[in-house]
């Protein structure tokens, strides 16, 4: 779910502007697009065709990849490291939409309608990313028909992620909202045995702007799922001890009248 957060865009923030972020070129890797799920199942000639056509280049964590309203519309395979897609308004409040992890790409809506960026990218972790041209892509997705598949699937994912994100902002408050985005969070990660493991656990007030609210609140919904056993501290990481219970307890609420 989109949240609203403060966040002044400026080095005190540890975002830094596209203008004096410095990136540094890569060397060319099959290996590394090997690992994008995108690209699962394409022949080695015509991946090592592909890297030699990307442009690889490496941003340092809190450096900005890409900006909301640039002409780019290259899209942007990610090879390691994280990134989070997120808006800044004039004012300095910020949108965070979701973070995309090593293995996802992004940047295909501006290739496939020729408009602008939507959004801000910016690099979580130090990150190596391979840009491929529009045209590059498109061949790829006549060219290999699972690729093709792939990106469809991943299209109408967002548009049903999307419908259900403004559907909990639009209609639930907050202790269900930060329910959701757990429930999203463990999904994400990974159930296993009933239980999910986030890992680093998400800082407080990043939750807050994820489902539009303050981290204080973000801070009293978490330790009330504590106190219900719902949630455990295990070093840095956060465990969903019961997935099914938080499924039930997010599933009730949405179908209230």
């Amino acid at each position: 779910m989109c949240g609203i957060d403060r966040h002044p865009l400026s080095s005190d923030s540890g975002i830094i502007d596209a203008v004096t972020s410095k990136l540094t070129p890569a060397e060319p890797s099959i290996l590394g697009l090997k690992r994008v799920r995108l690209l699962e199942g394409v022949p080695a000639p015509a991946l090592e065709k592909l890297a030699r056509q990307c442009r690889w280049r490496r941003f340092a964590a809190g450096h900005r990849v890409i900006s909301r309203q640039a002409p780019d519309q290259d899209v942007y395979l990610i090879i390691s490291g994280r990134v989070r897609v997120t808006s800044f308004s004039a004012s300095g409040r910020q949108v965070t939409f979701r973070d995309i992890p090593a293995g996802d790409w992004f940047g295909d809506f501006a290739a496939i309608d020729g408009l602008s960026r939507s959004a801000d990218i910016v690099a979580l972790d130090n990150a190596l990313v391979a840009a491929m041209s529009p045209a590059i892509f498109r061949d790829l997705l006549h060219s290999h028909p699972a690729v093709c598949d792939r990106m469809l699937n991943r299209l109408v994912t967002s548009v049903r992620e999307l419908t259900e994100r403004v559907f909990d902002l639009s209609t639930l408050g907050v202790q269900n909202r930060v329910h959701a985005e757990l429930l999203r969070l463990a999904r994400e990660a990974g159930i296993r045995g009933n239980a999910a493991r986030l890992d680093p656990a998400p800082k407080h007030t990043e939750l807050a702007s994820q489902v539009s609210t303050y981290r204080e609140q973000v801070t009293r919904e978490l330790s009330a799922l504590a106190k219900q056993g719902l949630l455990e501290r295990s070093g840095r990481a956060l465990v969903i001890t019961d997935v099914a219970r938080l499924e039930k307890i997010v599933a009730d609420v949405r179908r209230s009248p």
